[in-house]
């Protein structure tokens, strides 16, 4: 049986160890180059969300890398679920978790015979409620940044690496204007790309709209809206899309793992029609999502409001 510990416990190149007995080499390559694929799933009322579907990205982005974690996807599952089960008893009655997998090239320019000896990390820790809580009551305030999202014909954005600085940069231009405010990068062409583990959908004459795939990571919590736009009826289009469609919109959302649906205030200032946050057709797609979830996401968030 396993003993279950006051403090978090994590997966570390083989063993279950508390977290603070993580260290990884500043020679890894994660920390040299940034040279590391990751996923990251949640939970809800302490349930798992689409563990499979997580875990199928994740070692999509290892083929793309040329990674080997040496772990079938099979074990990869099981480590997380007991990583999960470790730590569940640390969750307060309204909170849940991250759920992440971390795979990194680890040291094979400095191993003494050249072989890589990838580092394996599966962690959890519990979602920002209260930081994010404001969100739902206001909506999120978008700006738009100078930076632009790395091509796909130079690192393609459908592998999620630890490579993050384009984003960060990003982010950090909007948030010294706006500390508020999150980033949604154009591409090279002036098309709406996404943000830092966000996804953008707009509201349009009763359809959605969000970038094609090929230009930005495929979230599962926007595959996720996918399946629920099908099943109410809501009609969704991949194209590009603009700052133009962007102040026509009647509605805006963005999608990630832990806000899963969180309606969007304004964009560069301005705010979509008049239609409340959240507006209906984002109301409808976020109620639909708490069904399917068993949880009321937004609700949640509300609980932890601090003002």
């Amino acid at each position: 049986m396993t003993v279950l510990a006051n403090e978090r416990i994590a997966y570390f190149n083989g063993n279950y160890v508390p977290e603070r007995e993580v260290v990884v080499s500043f020679r890894d390559a994660s920390f040299i180059g940034g040279d590391a694929g990751f996923d990251t799933t949640r939970t809800f009322n302490k349930r798992i969300f689409k563990l499979d579907e997580h875990l199928d990205r994740f070692y999509r982005t290892l083929r793309y890398l040329d990674i080997d974690p040496g772990l079938s996807k099979a074990e990869m599952k099981a480590i997380s679920i007991e990583v999960f089960e470790r730590n569940r008893h640390l969750l307060g009655p309204d909170e849940d978790y991250w759920l992440s997998q971390r795979v990194t090239r680890g040291q094979d320019k400095w191993a003494a015979d050249g072989v890589a000896t990838p580092t394996v990390i599966v962690e959890c820790q519990a979602l920002p409620y209260a930081k994010r809580a404001p969100l739902y009551r206001d909506g999120i305030e978008v700006i738009v940044p100078s930076i632009r999202r790395t091509p796909p014909d130079a690192l393609s954005p459908q592998a999620k690496t630890h490579n993050y600085l384009n984003l960060i940069m990003a982010d950090r231009e909007v948030k010294a204007h706006n500390p508020k405010a999150w980033a949604v990068l154009l591409d090279a062409y002036g098309n709406l790309t996404e943000g830092l583990g966000s996804n953008l959908f707009l509201v349009s004459d009763g359809r959605l709209l969000t970038p094609r795939t090929h230009f930005v990571l495929p979230g599962i919590s926007r595959q996720t809206v996918y399946e629920l736009a099908e099943d109410l009826g809501i009609p969704l289009v991949e194209k590009d899309i603009d700052l133009f469609d962007a102040y026509n919109a009647d509605e805006a959302f963005l999608t990630s793992t832990s806000l899963c649906i969180c309606p969007v205030k304004s964009i560069n200032g301005r705010k979509p029609a008049d239609k409340g946050i959240p507006g209906p057709v984002t109301k409808r797609l976020l109620d639909a999502y708490s069904r399917l979830v068993d949880c009321d996401i937004a609700g949640q968030y509300l609980k932890h409001l601090k003002d």
